[in-house]
């Protein structure tokens, strides 16, 4: 059950009208998650400050049980969700950063009880 949060310093008027619902296609194939399991946050216009410089920018947390939890798989991951976000937000690849978290399943609550016991 992967979860990703987009933060950006972008007005809501520079984004896609279906950023939210591509980003969660998107990581469905990256991740080899069904897209019935993503979870999707886009939160806009922040006030924002990256490597020092207030430029247009954002930042992108992964978060999902099994599939991010090594150096080689985040590397490949990383490579094709930087490619979605540059082109999706017309940014360089310099203005956006990525965070990769493990989860275990006892993480995660669904239906009144934890991932571990579904």
């Amino acid at each position: 059950m992967p979860f990703l949060e987009l933060d950006t310093s972008l007005p809501a008027g520079r984004l896609p009208p279906s950023l939210a619902q591509e980003l969660c296609t998107a990581a469905a194939a990256i991740l080899d998650k069904p897209a019935e399991r993503v979870n999707v946050t886009v939160r806009s216009g922040l006030p924002m400050v990256l490597a020092g410089s207030d430029e247009p920018c954002a930042q992108l947390l992964v978060s999902s049980i099994g599939v991010v939890g090594s150096a080689e798989q985040n590397q490949r991951h990383s490579a094709r969700f930087f490619d979605f976000l540059a082109a999706h937000l017309n940014l360089l690849p310099e203005r956006i950063v990525i965070r990769f978290y493990p989860l275990e399943p006892w993480q995660i609550g669904k239906n009144r009880t934890v991932m571990t016991f579904l």
